[in-house]
This record gives C-alpha cells, structure tokens and sequence, in this order.
C-alpha cells in the first residue's frame, strides 16, 4: 500500500496580526525545525499554566512529545505558533477526532484544540488570534467542529471559547469543563472578529500617537537636516515625554545635540523607547530598524524616500518581527494636538492649534499644503499622520483609531489609491453612521495615478466609477481637490448637520447672495429667494427660527459708500462677525448650519473660525461644503433605516447549489478562468430564484425559423448571436414583431446577408424567440471583484452604459431601498418615469428582479458573474430576453477569514 503524499508546508496559512496592545505578532505554522524554539519557550511557561494545558504537573517535554508537537500532517493535525522574532509566545494545535475522542480514519469533521500561551504575554489576546487562525485552518480540511477540555479553574481560557462568538455547548464531566465549537462563521463570531480588529488596530496606532518617549535616529551636529528639524519641532511644541538624540558618528564625549541627550545608537539609550522617527538616509533604515527592534521599542516613522518595492518589503518584514509598526517610508510625520501629549514629530516647524479635524496624507506635500491651509483659516486638528509609502501602517488603521478618539469629529484623508476597498468601505461606514464623517480626495482618481514610484499599495482594478459608488454607498463624502476637501471638514467640525436641501440666503451682497442662490440650484439644493436685509443679525436669527428652513449661507462683501454718503452694498468685517456669532449663539441647539460665503474679507475667516463658523472666499465653494453635509446628512438618515432584504417563497435555493456543484466539480482546482454555463443550464439557474428567460429556437435556415416560430407563437423576433449585433436593432442586425410565415422568410434571408456576417451568406447564426412587451431597454449584472466584493450594477442597454458609463453599483447583499436607489441613481433614470410624455414602466417589476439577482450571486459565491441583457422593462412587468452565467470556485473572502495585515 501506497503511503499519502506529503502535504506540503501551507504557506498561506501565515499571517501578521496586531494584538490587543497594539502591538504585532507573526502567526506560522509549527515546522521539525522548531524543535529548540518549542524546547525554549515551554521552558518559559509557569509551572501553573502547564498544569493547565496538561491537567497534570508536566515539567518539562520528553523527546516523544517534542517530536509529536513540531511533526505536523497540516491536514489532521496542524499547530501554530505566535512568534516575534525568534521566539514562540503561544501555540495552538488540533487533531482530528471521532465521535469517541480517537485519532479519526476515516476523517471526521471534529477535532480536540487546545493552547499555550507564555505567561508574560497572556492578556495581550494572542490566545484569541490564534482561534481565529487555527479555526480558518480547520475549515479549509473539512472540520467543521472544535472541542476542548478546560479545567475550571482556567478562567482566562473557557473566555477565550466563549467570547469568540460561536455557536457552542458546554458540560461538566470528570472535573472538567468539555466545550464544542461549531467553527461555521457567524454574524455574532464575525463582530467579535471585527470589534477585536479594531481594538487592536485602534491601539496601534495609538502608541505611535502617545507615546512616553520618542528617539530621533539621524541628528546632526550642524544646522540644518530633517533629524535635527524633526528634534526642534518636537521641542518648541512642548513634547510632554522624554526626548533622544541618536547620532552614529556622536563625538565621544558629547552628550548632547539639539538641547536634549544624544547617543551612538537607540539601544544606548538605556531607557525606554517608545517611537522612533528615522531620519537618516534610506540606505541606513534597515540597520536602525534593527537596532529599535532590539530595544524593544513599539513603532517606527520612516523619513527617507527612495526604497524599492524589495527593500520596502524586508523593512516591514523585520519591524513586525519585532512587534513594531512603520509610518512611511517617505513619510512627512505624525502629529498629536492632544495637551496631555503635544506630539510634533514631524518637520512641520510648529505644533498646530488643537481642534477637531483627524488628517491622514499619503503625499508630504499635500499634507504640508493641508496643514497650512488649516492654520490660515483658524482651524484645528486632533491628529495627523502622513503614511507616504503606506508600506504598513494605512488609512483603514487611522480610521480604525479615529472611530474612537473623543477628540476626533471629522476625518479628512488625501489617498493616491484604496488598496483594500472592501475593508475601506466597511470602516468607513461605520465611523460615519457613527456621527464621524470621512471626507476623502484621491490623487490620480481619473487619470490612473502615476506610476508605482514605489507606493507599497498597488491601485486596484476596479473601474473609478465603480469604487466611486461604493465610497458614497458607504457614505464616505468624496472631493475633488484639497481645497474642496478643506472646506467640507471645516463645516462637518464645527456646524451640525442640516435636516434637509432647504437653505436661505441672507446678506447685504445683492450680487453675492444671487450667485449663491445659483450655486445651491446648480448643487441639487432647495434655495429660498435671496434676501438684503437692512440689519443681518435678525435677519439672520429669523432665518434660523423658520421651520422651513434647513441652513443658512450669509453673504458679505466690503462696504462700499454712494457719493451721497449714504451705505452702500456690503458690510464691515466686524459687523458680519458681530451679526453671525450673536445670531448662531442665540440659535444654539437648532441644528441648522450656517456658512458666510464673503469677498476680500481676508480677516473674516479668523474671526468666524474662533467662534465656530466656517467661512469661504466663494460663494460657490461654501455651497459645495453646504451640498455635501445635505447628502451626507441623508446617508445617514438612510442609514439608521436601511430597509430589507425580502425573502421570495418562491426561491429554491437547494436546486441551484446542485447545479452549481455540478457545473464546478471539474474545475475545483480554481486555476482555470471562470467558465460559462450553457443556455439551458443558465436558464435552469435563473429560473431556481424566478429570473425567467424565454427560450431561444436555433434557425440556421428559414425552414428551421419557421418551425421554431411554429412552436413559440407569432410574432417573433429574428436575430444573431454574435455579440456585435445581438440585441442591436439599430444596426439593423435584429428584426422584431415578425407575426406571419412570409415575414420571417423575407427577415431571414436578408440578415444571412447582412455585412454584419463577416463571413459567407449563412454564416451569421441566427435564433428565434418570442416577443415580448416592448419597453424601456436596460441592463442588469452582477460580478465578483476579489477587491471589492459582490456587485450588482444597472443601466439602461446601449449607448448610455456602453459610451457613456452610465451604470449605477450597490454591493451585496441589496435591499429593497438599495434596488429602488439603484434604479433611480442613473443619469438616464427619467427615461423609466415617463420622460417628455411617454409612459412609465414598471419598476417595481424592474426592482424585484434585481434583488432576485442579488440574492442569487450573494447566496451562491460560486458565481463569477451574471449578465442580464436585455431586460426589457414594460408598463407592466421586466424580462430579461437574453442571459449569460460564468462560474468559478469560489474567490477567497479575507473580509470573512480570521483577522490579518495585509501582507507586504
């Protein structure tokens, strides 16, 4: 007898993760070499916690067990381990069971897990991580189920189990407690996934924010350079902590350069580092980098430019070995407004004014624009990192931090791409339906971007337009420049939301306040006649009191006198400011949001941002801010109601499983490209979830058209298969509404002779199908992106899609809120209500359908994609006449596997 094939090591299986304290570990799977790595770390663990794992003393391991626990088939018995660096700091192993707790033959889908964790690292939630791997491991060899014996008295362990969100059993039996975990993911074990995540990453991101002390690696002796720019900045803006100087070529016996200790090397120091910001050539980092790791110390802020893909990958590669995260390369810094820590770690020559704006820059220089712009209008920040090369530390982790930073009201990111746009738009959504807008520019959003130029995060595949809908599905406001980006902070900072479009337009400036009103029409806004009030200030506060107003945009230009001496249009600066804040204060609790839109008021920006209101040097860019907090404002009133999925009775979802494993079972292997169903079984899918589409008769010749018309009933349709023409009545490649025998045969023969042909007269194939109510032409399908996740997009058929992009995306799963939007969030959406008199068509039919299809690709992720065209959508109900189904293994879903870092 044969003996199985060895398994080959399962390098997928690695991963790194953030802990509960922010900091990082690499999770492997267990290996022969590790034999002395396992020997050193038992070693190390309590005589208690050993009891625990082996309900019995068990000082030390015997060969046997050595052996036993470093010898792995990764089928039915894996182990991993928590490592940093070298060292182990916990491990978990499984083996496959049967139902009376013996090795299973054959494979059973339970198996016996149980962990170790170093006692000087318990706490941190390495237990809980490795859970989360080790179960996605047992998923993948067809366990199904988990079981444990834990000792009572091992409280921290039986948490462990139940908290993790599975569905699970418990008994008591021979001292014991016997747990079972059925390892099937669900809503509540990918919450606590989630919430772990951000705990975690919030906390990462925290230590490099706040910490106790902070080293800059790359001070010189003379003026000038990024080290000793980075030491004044953090000194003239009252670091709270302890600061270092790290020269490599210090002069033996100085001890000081730029007014604080200074050293050869970080591990000099001789006291704890908890940041460290690099600013020496990027030839050096690798050297530093090791150098912080052995100190111990917890994050990094990379300055230098100029590392390749290769180098950037072994920089995170060795930082994460120590449990530290980088910031950069490329990076301009991170700064930390916060009293209590006053962190300037940046080259920026002075700490900014505390506020509540959180900012996070990919680019140094649009950081540096950013910061600047803030300050000359009188805003504030809360925090700032700019992540240049995003080579580890990203947006999604700034946002996982801001999602619970009290000082933090408003996120503004400048990103050059959205490298994961599923974990993006999730983290998004959150923070903004929790009341903290994210407000973002992306560089390179209709050009491509640049080329790589060594950004570690590599733009995605999805089509702008596509990751432009679900930025704003998850109500994520999107910009078009810096300054747009400004603008709409400021508002969402310091003024609240507006209940609805409706916005007066109050001021002296008769001329301004016309332009405004335009600007609200020209933004979707619901303007109220503009006013010129002899007196602003009631005027204003009149304005706030009416119930049928929403906001507020106050117009000012200077005063200018008429030769009478009498006023003219235009008030002073310090009349605007009076008006405005006495008004705003006397409305205080309104909930209505006011704007000053002004000319050549240069001091006016100042004086209103001190008091809570933002102005603008535009008219046209203060409604811009006022239209983006309306529609962010109306996301979130959808939101907090995001309506329902229905459940169709008539959907049989068991029959289309059987029929997608049939047509996957040869191609399990997943390295094929998706292959298309044939008609009959496309037809069969579709119709499982009530999608009907009517057949097609093949009329390769007229005698067979006429047959095929028999059977189907008169009238008809006539028209090839080839994708150039199908569907395409005007190109003249399609005949409808055939209804007698002589009308066919003439249809026939003349599109067998069609220069569409491309080839000799009977080449074109042809097909007959019945018609069908004629009606408005659309098109519905739904894709898989591995990056973006499942899609549903619509559009109306032809030119609008085709030409001019006019397609709208929701991801799945849908609603019935989501499918009305949908249908109604295309340009060309008037045609379906009845445009320039003609009659509407149904799109509740039109709705239903869509969900049915979303339903159908969220329920089975075998499915690649479906393409629905066309579906025709009459006055009374939508049928799709033609369908096309590709199918696949099923994609990876990192969002649903156990929490990790993107690999670099």
């Amino acid at each position: 007898m044969r003996a199985p094939a060895k398994t080959p090591y399962p390098a997928h299986w690695e991963a790194d993760v953030v802990l509960r304290d922010g900091g990082t570990a690499h999770i492997r799977p267990i290996t022969p070499d590790d034999a002395d790595r396992l020997v050193s770390f038992y070693e190390r663990v309590s005589d208690e916690s050993k009891y625990y794992r082996f309900f019995a003393p068990y000082p030390r391991l015997s060969d046997r067990d050595v052996h036993r626990f470093t010898h792995h088939d990764y089928v039915d018995r894996v182990g991993l381990a928590a490592t940093v660096g070298d060292d182990f700091l916990a491990t978990v192993r499984y083996d496959r069971v049967d139902e009376r707790g013996a090795a299973a033959s054959p494979p059973a889908d339970r198996a016996e897990v149980a962990f170790l964790v170093e006692d000087a690292h318990q706490g941190r939630g390495l237990a809980s991580a490795l859970l989360e791997h080790i179960a996605a491991v047992a998923g993948e060899r067809g366990i199904r189920r988990f079981e444990a014996e834990v000792l009572p008295a091992n409280s921290a362990m039986i948490k462990v189990f139940t908290d993790a969100g599975y569905a699970q059993r418990r008994s008591f039996a021979d001292g014991a407690v016997h747990l079972t975990l059925d390892l099937e993911p669900t809503a509540e074990s990918l919450a606590v996934m989630r919430a772990r995540e951000q705990r975690a990453e919030a906390r990462s991101v925290q230590r490099l924010l706040a910490p106790r002390s902070v080293a800059v690696v790359g001070v010189s002796r003379g003026a000038g350079g990024a080290g000793l720019s980075v030491l004044a900045g953090l000194r003239a803006g009252g670091f709270t902590g302890s600061l270092y100087a790290v020269n490599a070529a210090l002069t033996p016996g100085l001890t000081e350069l730029g007014g604080v200790p200074a050293f050869r090397s970080v591990g000099a120091i001789g006291a704890p580092v908890d940041l460290a910001v690099l600013a020496v050539p990027a030839a050096q980092v690798a050297d530093v980098v090791v150098d912080c790791g052995e100190h111990g110390t917890q994050g990094l802020v990379v300055l230098a430019a100029g590392h390749s893909r290769d180098e950037q990958r072994e920089l995170v590669a060795r930082a994460r070995s120590y449990g530290m995260r980088i910031i950069g390369p490329d990076a301009f810094g991170v700064i930390n407004t916060d009293p209590a820590v006053r962190l300037n770690a940046s080259p920026a020559p002075r700490l900014p004014r505390a506020g509540r704006i959180g900012l996070f820059t990919q680019s140094a220089a649009i950081g540096i624009a950013v910061l600047d712009e803030l300050e000359r209008r009188g805003a504030g920040l809360s925090t700032f990192l700019s992540a240049g090369n995003r080579a580890d530390l990203s947006g999604n982790d700034a946002l996982q931090y801001w999602y619970e930073d009290r000082d933090t009201d408003v996120a503004l990111m400048y990103l050059e791409s959205v490298g994961n746009p599923r974990k993006f738009t999730r983290v998004a959504r959150r923070s903004a339906a929790a009341g903290k807008p994210v407000v973002v520019v992306r560089g390179g959003r209709h050009s491509g971007g640049l080329p790589p130029h060594g950004h570690a995060v590599p733009v995605g595949n999805a089509p702008e337009p596509t990751v432009s809908a679900l930025l704003s599905q998850a109500g994520v406001i999107e910009t078009d420049t810096a300054v747009e980006l400004i603008d709409t902070g400021l508002l969402l900072a310091h003024q609240p939301l507006p209940r609805g479009p409706r916005v007066a337009v109050v001021g002296g400036a008769e001329a301004l306040a016309l332009v405004a009103y335009d600007a609200c029409r020209a933004q979707g806004l619901d303007p109220l006649p503009p006013s010129r009030p002899d007196d602003l200030g009631p005027a204003l506060e009149a304005a706030l009191a009416d119930p049928g107003t929403d906001a507020v945009v106050v117009t000012a230009v200077p005063s200018v006198g008429d030769e009478a001496g009498g006023r003219g249009e235009g008030e002073g600066e310090g009349e605007v400011v009076t008006a405005v804040a006495d008004a705003v204060r006397r409305a205080a609790g309104g909930g209505k949001p006011v704007v000053v839109a002004h000319l050549a008021l240069d001091g006016l920006a100042d004086a209103l941002s001190a008091r809570g209101v933002p102005a603008y040097p535009s008219a046209e860019r203060a409604v811009r801010a006022l239209a983006h907090a309306v529609r962010h404002a109306a996301w979130r009133a959808d939101a907090a109601e995001p309506g329902r999925v229905p459940a169709y009775d008539d959907i049989d979802e068991s029959a289309a499983a059987r029929l997608l494993a049939d047509a996957t079972r040869a191609r399990a292997d997943g390295a094929a490209p998706p292959a298309a169903l044939d008609a009959d079984r496309t037809r069969e899918l579709l119709a499982a979830y009530g999608i009907a589409v009517p057949p097609t008769l093949p009329a390769p010749d007229p005698e067979a058209a006429v047959e095929a018309a028999r059977r189907l009933g008169y009238p008809v349709a006539l028209k090839p298969t080839a994708g150039h023409l199908r569907h395409r009545a005007d190109l003249g490649g399609v005949r409808l509404g055939l209804a007698t025998e002589g009308e066919l045969r003439r249809a026939h023969a003349e599109l067998t002779r069609h220069p569409g042909a491309r080839g000799a007269p009977g080449a074109l194939r042809l097909v007959v199908q019945a018609m069908v109510p004629r009606g408005v032409d659309t098109v519905a399908r739904a894709t898989v992106d591995p990056a973006v996740g499942a899609l549903l997009s619509f559009g109306l058929a032809g030119a609008p899609s085709e030409l001019l992009g006019d397609m709208g995306h929701r991801l799945l799963p849908v609603t019935d809120r989501d499918a009305a939007e949908l249908v109604r969030s295309i340009a060309a959406a008037p045609m379906l209500f009845g445009w320039r008199g003609a009659e509407p068509v149904d799109t509740a039919a039109l709705e239903e359908l869509l969900l049915r299809l979303g339903r159908l690709v969220d329920d089975h992720p075998e499915i690649a994609e479906v393409t629905l065209e066309p579906v025709v959508v009459a006055p009374r109900g939508a049928t799709a006449l033609a369908a096309a189904v590709r199918v696949a293994p099923p994609p990876p879903r990192t969002d649903l596997g156990p929490r990790r870092l993107p690999a670099y």
